[in-house]
């Protein structure tokens, strides 16, 4: 049933739904997902991040046949601990033949570790960190002050580009990327053993290939689009395992997260809304969010999702050490798994609320105009948006346009139309969530105004 409610106005409500209100509007937490983050072991995340230093290297260029070293060990343990993890659990080998290009010198089959678990709608949600490691130095001595932003190149440039690297040289790669990789295999046996049946799919992804440059993320993306496949968001997680950055301070309440913008992409959306949860289940971690897509000239897999348009962040640790990167001295001796396990907390709520809740509201036409006008008197903010499946009732929010986050908010029922008196669409930013019975909230999407389109004027020369 549509209606247009005034801000004003009273609401009537079932019983369900003034529950909803009630638990998006106070922040309470689920206690389900409360067990879930609970279930996070600090314990189980270092003895992954030890055995996957173990394997010497996991170079994506690295040797694939024996059983105790370089990559074709490590993902193949990586697979087996994922079938170990829960029954429930879809887990496949994501292979592709790759030609010889850029950091890739030599034709060679790069393989990401998927496991799946299925969710009631196809509409997926994906936590990720690569495998792969790297050391462009080989087997020289490492210098002082050349950590993971130097190309290792000297006057010869990139060694990556280089046919004779030595690709089995040791780079133990334990926080760069051990430790996303040991938050998402812990975050997949968690969730398949969490009991909870999300309404999203859950996708857990350990890449190859990123340090080449984001290869086997991209390639993973563009199928995705290709297939027309829904993606709510992509959590990925790249050296997040450490809270002693290499200029001596320690940082173990707080996590940075990147996101592409502009303001009110579904990027930043996803940043805000990992924010709000956490707040409600991991009080105690600080989100610092970062209004940019990543650090400076560094990248991740999740820039893979954004070129296709689908939401996708990135964590990032406090204060990083750079000379742990990149190198022979990047091993679990410099991790502090105790602040690994936080950052893997607060992925496992806002990840387990996002895929609880419906999908975020559809507000534009198929031609992508915004649904949002100013009413029938002129001066009224009159929204406007698609029903979403499992939506019990709708949030809408509002800001000031030079705010960069959600000012206001109001609950308004299972209406697909509301309206603000007075309120001019001009002075404003607005928003809408949808929230399901149990009070679990979508994405925010925002009513986006389109740049006006200019046109080169002719002129008599």
């Amino acid at each position: 049933m549509s209606r247009v409610l005034a801000a004003a106005a009273g609401l009537l409500l079932t019983p369900s739904l003034a529950s909803a209100q009630a638990t998006a509007a106070q922040g309470a937490a689920d206690p389900r997902i409360t067990a879930l983050v609970a279930s996070v072991s600090p314990e189980r995340l270092q003895a992954t991040a030890t055995k996957l230093a173990s394997f010497g290297t996991r170079s994506t260029l690295s040797d694939t046949i024996s059983t105790a070293r370089g990559i074709g060990a490590a993902r193949r343990w990586i697979f087996d601990e994922f079938k170990r993890a829960s029954p429930k659990l879809q887990v496949a080998f994501d292979r592709h033949m790759l030609l010889r290009q850029g950091r890739i010198t030599r034709d060679v089959e790069l393989v990401n570790v998927v496991a799946v678990l299925p969710g009631r709608s196809d509409r997926r949600i994906y936590i990720s960190g690569h495998y792969d490691s790297v050391n462009p130095r080989g087997n020289a001595p490492n210098t002082p002050g050349a950590g993971a932003g130097a190309r290792a190149g000297g006057a010869g440039g990139d060694a990556q580009m280089r046919a004779e690297m030595d690709h089995n040289a040791d780079a133990p790669g334990a926080n760069d990327d051990g430790s996303g990789t040991a938050l998402t295999m812990e975050l997949a046996r968690a969730f398949a053993n969490s009991g909870l049946e999300f309404d999203a799919t859950l996708v857990f992804v350990t890449w190859a290939g990123e340090e080449q440059g984001l290869i086997g993320a991209m390639v993973h993306a563009q199928n995705l689009a290709a297939a027309k496949s829904t993606v709510t968001a992509n959590f990925n997680n790249d050296i997040v395992g450490s809270s002693l950055g290499g200029n001596g301070i320690i940082d173990a309440e707080s996590v940075r997260i990147y996101s592409l913008g502009p303001e009110d992409s579904m990027n930043r959306s996803l940043a805000r809304y990992i924010a709000r949860v956490a707040g409600v289940y991991v009080p105690s971690h600080t989100i610092r969010l970062m209004a940019r897509e990543d650090r400076f000239g560094r990248g991740s897999d999740h820039s893979s999702f954004t070129a296709f348009d689908f939401p996708a962040v990135v964590f990032r640790e406090a204060n990083e050490n750079y000379q742990r990167q990149h190198n022979t001295e990047d091993k679990p001796e410099g991790m502090d798994f105790r602040y690994l396990a936080q950052n893997t907390r607060v992925n496992a709520a806002a990840a387990a609320s996002l895929a609880l809740a419906p999908p975020a509201p559809t507000v534009t036409t198929g031609g992508g105009t915004p649904t949002i006008s100013r009413g029938t008197t002129g001066y009224d903010a009159a929204l406007q948006w698609e029903a979403s499946p499992g939506a019990a009732g709708y949030r809408v929010y509002w800001r000031n346009t030079w705010s960069n986050d959600w000012e206001r908010a109001q609950y308004v029922g299972n209406v697909t139309r509301f309206q603000l008196p007075n309120v001019s669409i001009d002075d404003w930013v607005f928003g809408v969530a949808a929230v399901n019975a149990d009070g679990h909230e979508s994405l925010v999407s925002a009513y986006v105004s389109p740049n006006r389109r200019m046109q080169e004027v002719p002129v008599k020369k």
